[in-house]
């Protein structure tokens, strides 16, 4: 854990205390008081619902929960897209005093079995199709045919702040999935250092978001924001595609976009910005944005893209550049309530510039891992969370992500990270998005290897491949310029946009154009 004196934030947020609470009615009494019972909540393409009417179903399923056999304490899983249903299950959760597990439906058969088998939940609620996979292990209702028990009342349970209201899984790159628990405290916390701190949210706003509700920054973008703040989200169930996600923010005039690097990628290449006319700020995060695709997205968007950092493990974004303060090639300044700090192996804080494992400690770092004791207890003391990212910190305060501690690359002996690699790459012209890595040559000496989406104008050609190594000869150390490049229509990426290095340095995808090198 860091060892030397952390500095005080700047202010704290406003969170729920440790006394007699719940998240459910929490937030319906925010609405109330707000003034915001009859404005929209969540939007989809043939319909909106206002969020007295959100509440009032979050009463009828926590009855029906009830009704089911489910009790304080108890777990129920939630294996659904974003749709208002999924919002109404996880309210009836949390009235009734259980802790809702959210998890991707979209994952295997395999992944939700485990999942099933990890969390022991006292009722599955999942998409009509994927029934089969739990109801022998669980009691299961399908979302298409859930009795909503009617609007009635439903008193909520009282429990305390700091008690667990929810979990999600990790990605699982490094291991097994972990549950990651949440308190009913949490999200307040998140919404006002992101939702009101960065983005001053208001309930005239629409937001849209790119990651899905059952991942932790879809949760704060599409439900706890918008519950927090009075605005409104647009939920669409299916993989989002440039053109849908240009016709839903024009159609409902959305405001604040969220996205991952990637697909502010895909939308510089591909996008109609005339789509996009009414968005007032737009958030990246997932992964570090590059400088060349912020200047990019910026020029398209004709607006700054706020970058920033958060994990599951902390609910959602604790550091961010601001309006009006954004560094192109950071991620901003640690955000009020929050504490961070960049050390080295022994937890003692390094000094400025110099790049080390990153820790922050705030009001809303998890309880635990789910089942997990001992992966817990290695990522959190005193308070601190160990968050597994490379990070150095300016003298003002703004903080550079150098990639996960397993993104580093072994070449020739010497450790060399690949951010560095790609932030020169994507300076080419043609270069949508790029990925270095290392792959084993025919005698399993470490290669260094560019694997690169390349603009739909633009064809490959060996005289390409030369510019773009050119390219990272003239800017960079000789051991880091890549021996060749491979043009690919995509890159293997995580459901959460996350680049799967893993993959890569198996070599995939067999290189189609020039010889290697």
């Amino acid at each position: 854990m860091p060892s030397a004196r952390p500095q005080p934030p700047s202010a704290a947020p406003t969170t729920i205390g440790s006394g007699p609470c719940n998240l459910a009615a929490t937030v319906e009494a925010l609405a109330r008081s707000g003034g915001w019972l009859a404005r929209a909540a969540f939007l989809a393409d043939d319909r909106s619902w206002s969020h007295a009417e959100v509440h009032e179903h979050g009463h009828g399923m926590a009855g029906f929960m009830a009704g089911a056999g489910v009790v304080p304490g108890d777990r129920v899983l939630l294996a659904l897209a974003d749709r208002v249903e999924l919002v109404w299950a996880l309210l009836g959760a949390l009235r009734a005093g259980a802790v809702a597990v959210l998890v991707n439906p979209l994952l295997t058969e395999a992944d939700h079995d485990f999942m099933v088998r990890d969390a022991a939940p006292a009722l599955v609620v999942c998409e009509e199709g994927l029934t089969y996979r739990f109801e022998s292990k669980a009691p299961t209702v399908a979302v298409d045919q859930l009795s909503h028990g009617g609007t009635s009342s439903f008193p909520a349970v009282d429990v305390a702040g700091d008690a667990a209201a929810y979990a999600q899984y990790t990605s699982g790159t490094t291991g097994p999935p972990k549950a990651v628990l949440h308190r009913h405290g949490d999200p307040a916390g998140y919404h006002a250092a992101m939702g009101e701190g960065v983005l001053h949210l208001r309930p005239d706003d629409v937001v849209c978001s790119i990651s899905k509700a059952y991942f932790a920054y879809g949760l704060g973008n599409s439900v706890f924001f918008p519950l927090f703040s009075g605005c409104s989200a647009i939920l669409e169930p299916g993989k989002p595609t440039v053109d849908q996600v240009g016709a839903v923010v024009a159609g409902h005039g959305a405001t604040v976009l969220f996205a991952v690097p990637s697909f502010y990628a895909r939308l510089v290449a591909d996008g109609d910005a005339g789509c996009f006319g009414t968005i007032r700020v737009a958030v990246s995060a997932g992964e570090a944005l590059p400088p060349a695709l912020y200047h990019r997205a910026q020029s398209w968007l004709g607006r700054e893209v706020l970058d920033g950092l958060g994990s599951t493990e902390v609910g959602q974004t604790f550091i961010s550049n601001l309006p009006g303060r954004s560094r192109p090639g950071t991620i901003g300044n640690v955000l009020a309530g929050y504490e961070a700090a960049v050390c080295d192996d022994t937890g003692t804080r390094l000094p400025a510039g110099q790049v080390g494992l990153l820790w922050v400690r705030g009001p809303t770092v998890m309880l635990g891992y789910l089942n997990r004791p001992e992966d817990t207890a290695a990522v959190l003391v005193d308070g601190w969370y160990r968050t597994g990212d490379r990070a150095s910190v300016d003298e003002d305060g703004y903080y550079r992500h150098h990639g996960r501690t397993d993104d580093l690359e072994v070449v020739g002996g010497i450790n060399v990270s690949p951010l560095e690699i790609e932030a020169v790459l994507l300076e080419h012209p043609a270069v949508v998005e790029v990925a270095v890595t290392s792959v084993p040559d025919e005698t399993g000496a470490s290669r260094l290897r560019c694997f690169a989406v390349l603009d739909a104008g633009t064809p490959w050609s060996p005289a390409l491949q030369g510019e773009i190594l050119a390219l990272s000869r003239s800017r960079l150390a000789a051991f880091k310029v890549p021996r060749s490049v491979t043009a690919v229509e995509s890159l293997p990426r995580t459901m959460t946009g996350k680049l799967r290095r893993h993959v890569l340095r198996a070599g995939w995808p067999a290189p189609p154009h020039g010889p290697q090198v």
